[in-house]
């Protein structure tokens, strides 16, 4: 049974953010692509927060310092220079980005502003050298349709892409700078949209307006939606980092079904008298109840000198393990807030226990020595001392919110639509201003050479795909809708078919899509020596769908190569031929069947090593119709 989400009042805001394919960065000339080398510069920076004109600091800024990391950096000269080392004073703000940006915003019925003033956006989580990232906004208000729905679009804004994260050392994470610089825009809508499906109907829709302009990026990491999501009686949540717009309908479902669980528990802890007064107690070390534990986890955390840690939760029994969403309990929700913010592994709770290797003996003793009765749950770490008493008073705070329904907070999106906790969610003392880059203006000398090269509506275009490539309606749109437009005209420039090629493009990887190929690691230019392939006879078009699989596999290796490797050469027509003969003469049945089960039957022996219309034309040839 679905969800009420109109009863549950559910609103949610959408930021798309999607790199723009410029010559240089933002704020420097440096290529727009990522680095293919390795790391020819490393250096390390730590970060601190620093007070607003108004002597605030941001929460979600301190929560990061509290940390104590330092961020090791990555860097090659290729695609970066002083200015993402934060070494030399940022440059001129890009005027092609500009542009493409005011184009967006003219299609959208934005109203760019007078004048473009640089922004800078505290970030101290390490993804930027300079502990802050550019921002500026290029327009305001504007709409879009959606099922005719009227959708506000609030502002649209230009901002440098953060370093990509490549891996974790002791004290830090590690950044590669390639990436910090690219031009971003952000579209950001009013938070009107009210159902999962409306969501992801508008993130197509701004997707492919943006794809109109054929000046965006595509391909992983190019493209991220963050979400505003709230419910009636709840605190705001951003659920920060969905890079797949397939996912994002999951994402606020889970969310929306996360959040209703929190209320429920809210207006049950309520119902049994309780109130956040309540919980008063501290951590207690219960390591004596585990000395002869089976557990592994427990076990190895006393070897290497550490304690283990226990907060009872007055009232809680049986909340922990309810699910709030598919694989997501309320344990998990205070077990994330702990990992986040003293950096445990995880946490047993007495809803799941005995398990684990935990006994009902160890369990029993830990809740005597607690202090628990009936109706208490009791929150288990096993690590440091010092890092599992941390962990439970994350823990206890968070329990205390429990008593508010959903908290405000940022969190992060998982691969499976569910999210986790993040960091606080930022406040007003984050933005202040660039004083290293001038305003921007923007004259009607300017706004009128975009408009001239505003790219015609999706219905024109798609009359323009067909009558110059002589494809159907379907094939048309779906290519328009696609990310693969550019490459298909590069592909039928290059001697591919048309119908063939935007077939592939579309229908062929959005079928790999759904089996789970990783289809965004298959290279451009397989694509395009796969389609030449075909052209040439090389080899068949029904091999396509097994050589893009293994291309995803293995992005290094050449199709011609691939080809050879998986059998899937073209069959000479001669042994073609003998070959028909045979299987018609193994299988004297297929001579009376109707043609189509004969053909399926051959080109299914033949493995996609002959083209269909040969064999059609050798089968009518052998057997007639």
């Amino acid at each position: 049974m679905g969800m009420d989400y109109g009863a549950l009042g559910l609103r949610v805001g959408l930021e798309i953010h999607r790199q723009l394919d410029t010559a240089h960065k933002l704020f420097c000339e440096c290529p727009t692509r990522l680095s293919g080398r390795g790391a020819e510069i490393e250096f390390a920076r730590g970060f601190r927060p620093t007070q607003s004109e108004l002597g605030e600091v941001d929460p979600a800024a301190l929560y990061e310092f509290r940390k104590g990391r330092m961020a090791l950096y990555e860097a090659d000269r290729g695609t970066s220079c002083l200015v993402e080392m934060d070494e030399e004073p940022p440059h001129s703000l890009n005027r092609e980005a500009v542009e493409i940006g005011l184009a967006v915003a003219l299609m959208l019925g934005s109203r760019p502003v007078d004048e473009i003033h640089v922004m800078r956006k505290v970030v101290i989580d390490g993804s930027n050298t300079t502990g802050f990232q550019r921002t500026c906004a290029i327009a305001l208000g504007g709409s879009l349709k959606v099922r005719g729905k009227e959708i506000p679009i609030e502002q649209i804004c230009l901002e440098e892409d953060a370093a990509r994260k490549v891996g974790d050392r002791d004290g830090g994470p590690i950044f590669a700078i390639d990436r910090l610089g690219i031009p971003l825009i952000e579209i950001s809508t009013a938070p009107v949209i009210e159902s999962p499906e409306e969501a992801r109907e508008v993130a197509e829709r701004i997707g492919s307006i943006l794809r109109a302009t054929g000046r965006v990026k595509r391909g992983i990491g190019t493209i991220r939606q963050d979400l505003n999501v709230s419910i009636s009686g709840g605190g705001l949540v951003e659920v920060k980092g969905v890079q797949e717009l397939g996912l994002l309908d999951r994402v606020v479902e889970f969310e929306a079904m996360r959040m209703a669980g929190l209320m429920r528990i809210r207006d049950e802890l309520r119902g049994r008298g309780l109130g956040p007064d309540r919980l008063s107690d501290a951590p207690i070390d219960v390591s004596r109840a585990f000395a002869a534990t089976a557990s592994r986890v427990v076990r190895g955390a006393l070897d290497r000198g550490g304690a283990v840690m226990a907060l009872r939760l007055r009232g809680f029994s049986g909340l922990l393990g309810r699910e709030l969403a598919p694989g997501f309990r309320f344990g998990t929700e205070l077990a994330h807030r702990a990992m986040a913010i003293a950096g445990v592994g995880g946490l047993f709770h007495t809803d799941e226990l005995p398990g684990y290797g935990i006994s009902a003996e160890e369990v029993e003793a830990v809740r005597g020595l607690a202090g628990a009765g009936e109706m208490d749950a009791v929150v288990i770490v096993a690590d440091e001392r010092d890092r599992a008493e941390r962990a439970l008073l994350a823990v206890l705070e968070r329990a205390k919110e429990a008593f508010d329904g959903p908290p405000s907070e940022t969190r992060a999106a998982n691969p499976d639509g569910t999210t986790r906790y993040m960091r606080p969610r930022p406040g007003s003392a984050r933005m202040y201003p660039e004083t290293d880059v001038p305003p921007f203006p923007i004259s009607e000398d300017l706004l009128d050479r975009v408009r001239a090269s505003l790219p015609p509506p999706p219905e024109e275009q798609i009359r323009a795909l067909r009558e110059a490539y002589g494809l159907n309606e379907k094939l048309a749109r779906q290519l328009l809708d696609s990310e693969y437009l550019g490459l298909f005209k590069e592909a039928v420039a290059a001697g591919a078919q048309p119908t063939l090629a935007a077939a592939l493009l579309t229908e062929t990887l959005k079928a790999l899509e759904r089996k789970g190929v990783p289809i965004g690691s298959i290279p451009d230019s397989r694509i395009l020596e796969l389609l030449r392939a075909i052209a040439e006879g090389a080899t068949a078009k029904e091999s396509a769908e097994a050589l893009l699989e293994a291309a995803s596999r293995d992005p290094g290796k050449g199709i011609g190569q691939l080809i050879s490797e998986l059998g899937l050469g073209m069959i000479p027509e001669g042994e073609l031929r003998r070959r028909i003969g045979e299987i018609l003469d193994r299988d004297p049945e297929l001579l009376r069947a109707p043609f189509g089960k004969v053909m399926g039957a051959i080109m299914r022996e033949l493995r996609g090593r002959a083209d269909a219309g040969l064999v059609a034309r050798i089968i009518r040839e052998k057997i007639g119709g």
